[in-house]
Formats: structure tokens, sequence, C-alpha cells
């Protein structure tokens, strides 16, 4: 995964939107976005910053300084999102927020944004885009990989097999997905069920096409650990056709998830090579 380096761009809120009702779209705008090196993958993510209230912070605003100089509860806290579609003729850079009512941090803060509001990010990182050398294509995912894999989508080669399934909370919360690839969409409602119960059942069931999987599983670490697996181990997915990652953990927040995430790659890991019982 690339990432660029921890430069701070600042960019204001053009506009505002609720695609679904558990989405708030940002589309940012400003001269700082100007030749940032978006556009190369589908998964570009920025990571943005939400200053702690009553600091003084340098300006312009320099995280090296800050981690340097000012104590860790003073750190502004990051959260990442993918770039939902870039616009470079405009200077527009579209993200999506998932919000749930006054939980978290970040969705209150989207739902109370306003057009001329600063927002502040890193950025962007990236690593995946769907490859055309690929038979066929898997994308799985939750809501908060909902924008990648709508990327991903538009980025299909014409005609491109995939097979897709997303799991979102209700009907809803479905929203377009146009793609020039041939594209089999499966739309999960989660109900009451634990996160990604329905994406593991879907894919576990999944007569595989033949040929080279290029493939995308991205969303709450306790599937995708699960579908790794499935992948790795079951379906025989080299390492190079596979882009997967846990973007959250159910119960934990952002720093309690990037905080345990070390040991969750060294379970995943491990998964791949069980050890044999004697």
């Amino acid at each position: 995964m690339t990432e660029r380096p921890k430069t701070v761009t600042s960019a204001r809120v053009l506009r505002t939107e609720r695609p679904t009702p558990h989405v708030v779209r940002l589309v940012l705008g400003g001269e700082e976005l100007a030749g940032l090196p978006v556009g190369e993958f589908t998964d570009h993510y920025i990571k943005i910053l939400f200053p702690v209230a009553g600091v003084d912070y340098p300006h312009p605003l320099d995280l090296a300084a800050i981690r340097r100089d000012l104590p860790r509860e003073h750190w502004p806290r990051l959260r990442a999102y993918t770039v939902r579609a870039w616009d470079a003729s405009a200077g527009e850079m579209t993200v999506d927020v998932v919000h749930h009512g006054e939980k978290g941090l970040a969705g209150p803060w989207a739902a109370g944004l306003r057009p001329g509001d600063e927002v502040l990010f890193t950025g962007p990182g990236g690593a995946y885009a769907p490859s055309p050398e690929a038979d066929w294509h898997l994308l799985v995912g939750d809501e908060s990989a909902l924008p990648a894999i709508a990327a991903a989508l538009a980025r299909l080669p014409v005609d491109a097999p995939a097979h897709v399934f997303v799991e979102v909370e209700g009907p809803a919360d479905e929203q377009p997905l146009p793609s020039p690839g041939a594209v089999r969409l499966t739309w999960l409602h989660r109900g009451a069920r634990p996160v990604g119960e329905a994406l593991v059942a879907a894919v576990s069931g999944l007569d595989f096409p033949p040929g080279t999987v290029h493939a995308f599983v991205h969303g709450e670490a306790g599937f995708v650990r699960q579908l790794r697996r499935l992948l790795r181990v079951d379906r025989g997915v080299s390492r190079e056709w596979l882009s997967i990652s846990g973007y959250w953990r159910l119960g934990l927040d952002d720093e309690g998830w990037r905080a345990s995430k070390p040991d969750w790659k060294r379970q995943v890991e491990a998964d791949e090579h069980p050890t044999p019982r004697p």
C-alpha cells in the first residue's frame, strides 16, 4: 500500500448530499486539491483530521511538529475515508461518511458540515485497482467498503465479469453502482444479524467461475479474516490477486482498532498456516 507523506491538505466543503439515510456525501474543493496524486487506484483514501478542542496548533498545521511537541492527548484524531470520486477538471473530491445518528466521531461531524467549512486531511494513499488481466472479479464489503467498490466498478474493463456482494443495514441503504463490466450485484440486508455474517455465507456459497480472480474484500475485521482464510486456503487465491483489509473492528473505536491491528494481522497470517494436530 502506498501513502503520500503526512502533508496536511486544507479543503473546503462545496456541498453535502444524503444519497442514503446512513451516508453523508461530502464534495470538497479548494486550491490545495490541485495536483493531488489521485486517480491511479480505486481504493484511494484520505485521513481526515479532527483537532482537539481548545488546543493551540501551529499554522500551517504540521503533524510532525505536533507529535514532537505536544502530549499525545492533544494530537488530532484521524479517520480514514475512501475517495468515492475525483473530478480532476472541476477539482472536486467526493468522500462518503457513514452516519448513524449521534454515534461516533465522524458521522455527527459530517452531518453538521456546511458549504465553506474547512476539512483537513492527509493523503491520499491507495494500492488497488481492478486488473484488466483477471478473468473475473470478486468485490465484497460492508458500508465502509462501498465507496471503494463503487469506484472499482466504474473502472472495470468493458464486459469484464464481476461478482459483487455488498452488505448494508436495509433496502434504503442501497445505491446505484454503474459499471461498464458484466456485473452480478447482490445486496445483502443485515437486519439484526452480526456484521458480515451474510457476506461470509454468500461468498462461501459462490460457485467460482474458471480462471484467475482478482478479489477485493474490505470492511469489518471479523468477517474479513474469515473470508481471507476462505480465499487463500480453501480457494487457493494467491496474494498478488487479493486485496483484503479490515477497515474497522466491531466493539472498537478507530484508535483501538489501529492499536490491535498488528495482532489481527498475525492472526490472519497464522490462519494460512495452521499448526498440525499431534
